[in-house]
């Protein structure tokens, strides 16, 4: 049995994925999505079934370092779009990165709430417009609970330093990154593909999506996808 589990990323839902669990399921794959529960969707930490024998990880951004190391350890194949090793390095990018993410924690709870996320929800989406992403539940409004969910999560993208526990050493694994991400910089991007390849002692293939920015989950990121999942 060939079976998908997906995770997203921060200030995402499990909803992203609709479309492309649809083009899975219709090949034949089983497709069980992460939840962290920042909205309205109660928080789930999905496993593999009994039977699997193809083992796949798809992570958008921060849902690679989400995901238990059990799923992530026994992953015959690993997907990351727009992922990161460590989401800011030390030098100069970095300290700029951690005071962004400093002033968006403290941006939640507050009237800049809603402000703040649209303005990095249009940040992920550039170049497209926000319209072209699925609708974010989050501009409508955020329970206590979604709220330190995202606040604990700035904090660990803040103290990001290694791949996460359990990142596989035996997987096939593809890196596809948007060469407009406004989130992820070039420097963060290379230090993530460096990383691998010294985990799996090989490079992993990557691929770099051009004109499309960090919210790589459209059609076009989906049948690259596609396309190298059923490579000779």
């Amino acid at each position: 049995m060939r079976q998908v589990i997906a995770m997203h990323g921060w200030a995402g839902d499990s909803s992203v994925w609709m479309l492309w669990s649809r083009h899975f399921e219709q090949r034949g794959w089983r497709w069980l999505s992460g939840e962290r529960g920042y909205g309205s969707r109660s928080a789930q930490i999905p496993a593999w079934m009994d039977g699997s024998t193809r083992r796949l990880v798809i992570c958008h951004s921060l849902g690679f370092h989400l995901l238990p190391a059990s799923v992530l350890s026994v992953a015959t194949d690993l997907v990351l779009l727009g992922g990161f090793a460590c989401f800011a390095p030390e030098g100069v990018q970095g300290r700029r990165q951690k005071t962004a993410l400093k002033g968006m924690g403290q941006a939640l709870g507050t009237d800049q709430e809603t402000v703040m996320l649209r303005r990095f929800l249009d940040r992920a989406a550039s170049p497209f417009p926000l319209s072209a992403l699925p609708p974010n539940a989050l501009l409508q409004g955020i329970s206590e609970t979604g709220r330190q969910r995202l606040r604990d999560d700035l904090n660990l993208l803040a103290n990001l330093s290694a791949l996460p526990a359990g990142c596989p050493d035996h997987a096939s694994v593809l890196v596809l990154q948007g060469d407009l991400d406004q989130i992820v910089p070039a420097e963060t991007q290379e230090l993530l593909t460096r990383s691998l390849e010294d985990r799996l002692g090989r490079r992993p293939t990557v691929l770099l999506q051009a004109g499309c920015g960090h919210a790589l989950l459209t059609a076009d990121a989906l049948q690259r996808v596609l396309a190298w999942l059923e490579r000779p």
